[in-house]
């Protein structure tokens, strides 16, 4: 401790220091392990990034559909009984699980491959490949309905995609 001559107070030599911003650690560079780099290039491949995120997007279908088909009463509900009404409930979760599941396989496969291929012959991830793909998977998906219903597929899943791409704020 020393004496400060102007106000009479002692102060502790080792607070002036501790006025001083800290100094950030620098830590030091770890490059990645054989595992990582094989593992990031697998994952790199468009293929395999397709295949699964067909699979989690008929897992995600397989969900919405079972809860949709839980909520969705019979049309003579007050003539039916309580085990005929599970029967048809139970039915109705089944159908509308397998059916979203596909669905939402085939979208979450078409739109991830798109945008990879895309993000690999333009090398750029902006969101200019996030409307391409939303585009080919619209208009793959309502391709059935003719031109019109593929036109209005495209636009329209390709605005959901941009939208949801800005929420979750992906790309800088």
């Amino acid at each position: 401790m020393s004496a400060n001559p102007e106000d009479g107070t002692k102060s502790d030599s080792s607070s002036s220091s501790s006025n001083e911003a800290p100094k950030p650690q620098i830590e030091p560079l770890r490059l990645p392990s054989a595992e990582e780099i094989r593992g990031q290039d697998i994952w790199n491949n468009c293929a395999v990034r397709s295949v699964v995120s067909g699979f989690m997007g008929g897992g995600l279908g397989l969900f919405m559909g079972m809860f949709l088909g839980a909520l969705e009463n019979p049309i003579m509900q007050d003539q039916m009984t309580g085990k005929q009404q599970f029967i048809y409930t139970a039915k109705q979760m089944g159908s509308r699980s397998w059916s979203s599941c596909k669905t939402f396989a085939v979208m979450g496969l078409i739109f991830s491959a798109a945008e990879c291929v895309v993000e690999k012959a333009r090398a750029k991830h902006d969101i200019t490949n996030t409307v391409v793909a939303g585009c080919v998977t619209g208009g793959a998906i309502s391709a059935r309905g003719g031109p019109k219903a593929a036109c209005a597929g495209c636009a329209g899943f390709a605005t959901f995609s941009v939208l949801i791409e800005k929420f979750l704020d992906r790309h800088d």
